[in-house]
């Protein structure tokens, strides 16, 4: 009886050991796999720029004007009432991946569940933001009333494109019980046209153990940590990379305007 309650003693303790590596093992995994992810969506915006003279991606074509009577049509796709097609964002004719719960376009560290959807079909779209707040700023919805006027970027007008985001791990805190997807990478200081305020809601989220993942507009991935941020949100650690200002990952020229 000695002897079997010693096993069993022994074999709990490797299974406390155990358990916190393989946890964190996981996270790793996860991890790699969302830098992966990101690195894809980076080529696709790339090639959309080699494509059209160096411009970079519009995060949205939302007027009449620009998509007659259909839907909005964002960067990874239509958002209608009933359905989400991917076919139709500017970044399927370069990364020709469907929208699933497992796809290129979510983090697996934001699982599908974990989150609460926005838009009306309440479908999957995307838990990666593109800073098209200035990169695209006339395209960028709920922004482009203030910063219309901002130059739409290419490739070789992008300040210090080794630094700029391009996309990265985004959520946002609007006071429910789970964090909402955001696929706007929405910066620390927004532009009111006379000014900047503080955003109270930006949306980089850190959700890798307390790390965020981007990808640059030069291509490059790189992880970013909770320490190097200013929290917004602590229960969803969501915030943005830096002390508070805009520069240089998410609007380099800020300090300009």
């Amino acid at each position: 009886m000695i002897e079997l309650l010693v096993a069993l003693a022994i074999i709990a303790l490797l299974i406390s050991v155990l358990i916190p590596a393989l946890s964190a093992a996981r996270g790793q995994s996860k991890s790699a796999v969302c830098a992966a992810r990101l690195k894809q969506l980076g080529q696709g915006l790339l090639m959309y720029a080699h494509d059209y003279e160096g411009r970079m991606m519009p995060a949205a074509y939302t007027s009449n004007a620009t998509v007659g009577t259909g839907p909005p049509v964002y960067w990874w796709g239509t958002n209608a009432a009933l359905e989400v097609d991917h076919t139709k964002g500017f970044v399927w004719p370069y990364l020709q991946v469907p929208l699933d719960a497992d796809g290129v376009m979510e983090c697996p560290q934001q699982p599908w569940g974990s989150y609460q959807p926005q838009g009306a079909a309440q479908q999957v779209t995307s838990t990666y933001g593109y800073n098209g707040y200035y990169l695209s700023p006339a395209h960028t919805p709920g922004w482009s009333f203030a910063i219309g006027n901002r130059p739409w970027q290419q490739a070789s007008t992008v300040r210090d494109a080794a630094r700029v985001f391009a996309f990265a791990d985004a959520a946002i805190d609007l006071g429910g019980s789970l964090p909402r997807n955001s696929a706007l990478l929405d910066p620390p200081v927004l532009y009111q046209g006379f000014g900047w305020t503080p955003n109270g809601s930006p949306t980089t989220s850190f959700r890798h153990q307390r790390r965020t993942h981007a990808v640059h507009v030069d291509g490059h991935v790189d992880s970013y940590g909770a320490a190097q941020a200013k929290i917004t949100s602590e229960r969803f650690q969501i915030g943005s990379v830096g002390d508070g200002g805009n520069g240089p990952h998410y609007v380099p020229d800020w300090r300009d305007w």
